[in-house]
């Protein structure tokens, strides 16, 4: 079941969204303006999530809402990593949700990405689902457990820079509360324990992995999760056989409430053929934001 769609992903971060480009964020905003009306009209009801920002910049929000942003989500998200990127404690979510929740005027905060590594011990990320959910108990109106599963060392992770973060990129491949293999970590029992109050579980579907997704598919069921948030990448769907792929994904995935992240322009569409481009056509984006929804969201065609 398509719960919500999430309009982009961390756009307040240079691997997500190009901002030399777009140095005040207006094109994003634009963009997503335009995207979230559509799916007003195509979906009413169906909650438009903005993009869990990292960092967790209050000026970022109030810049977006600035630029007519309201009107066109019903949700807020944040991003938060503060035992491995983040330079804040794991006790101060409480006043930074409740920061961004006044600057979007009272809408919901959905901590849509919340997690710690298991790169210096898997005891120590065991105590940090504890410590940080209970932080987040009282203050965030959804949470998502990143990630289920760790990824395997022969990948690269694209939307991170290896030059730049130093060890800090190796975490990346240790977020999982299972290693890459589906061999639970002491976390994955810690996190089950909180599955009955709500939390949900952020894995990305990777393009064609079918033998990955399978075991997602079997860890979620172990875990007894119902919330999951995935993706569609724009780029992807760009891709020969998309349509089969996701057909297949998001039927898989029908047993849960699903938040969908929609992002990524393929390099066709972009002001440069790159992934964290945006648009040259705004609207392309919405097109594709109405098409993905219509399609799993079980909305009627529209009427000639």
């Amino acid at each position: 079941m398509l719960e919500a769609v999430m309009l982009w992903n961390e756009p307040n971060n240079l691997s997500h969204w190009d901002r030399y480009q777009d140095p005040d964020w207006a094109l994003f905003s634009d963009m997503i303006c335009l995207a979230g009306h559509r799916l007003a009209q195509t979906a009413p009801g169906l909650p438009r999530v903005l993009g869990g920002i990292s960092p967790i910049d209050p000026l970022f929000i109030r810049n977006l809402f600035d630029r007519g942003l309201a009107d066109a989500i019903d949700v807020v998200a944040v991003h938060g990593f503060p035992l491995d990127w983040n330079r804040w404690h794991v006790g101060e979510w409480s006043g930074r949700i409740e920061r961004i929740r006044e600057l979007s005027g009272g809408k919901p905060v959905w901590a849509t990405e919340v997690g710690a590594s298991s790169i210096v011990s898997e005891s120590l990320q065991a105590w940090a689902v504890d410590a940080t959910l209970e932080e987040l108990r009282g203050c965030a109106d959804r949470v998502f457990w990143y990630a289920l599963m760790d990824l395997p060392e022969r990948w690269e992770a694209v939307t991170r820079h290896r030059g730049s973060e130093g060890s800090a990129y190796y975490r990346h491949f240790r977020m999982g509360v299972c290693d890459a293999s589906g061999r639970p970590k002491p976390a994955a029992a810690r996190l089950a324990e909180w599955v009955p109050e709500g939390v949900g579980v952020c894995e990305w579907v990777y393009w064609q992995e079918r033998d990955r997704f399978a075991r997602m598919l079997s860890l979620l069921r172990m875990l007894g999760v119902k919330r999951v948030r995935t993706g569609i990448g724009w780029a992807d769907w760009d891709r020969p056989g998309a349509e089969e792929w996701f057909d297949y994904v998001m039927h898989e995935l029908e047993p849960f409430e699903v938040t969908l992240t929609l992002c990524f322009t393929p390099a066709r569409a972009g002001r440069t053929p790159h992934h964290t481009s945006p648009p040259l056509n705004l609207p392309d984006f919405a097109n594709f934001c109405e098409t993905v929804v219509r399609r799993y969201a079980h909305v009627p065609a529209a009427t000639v």
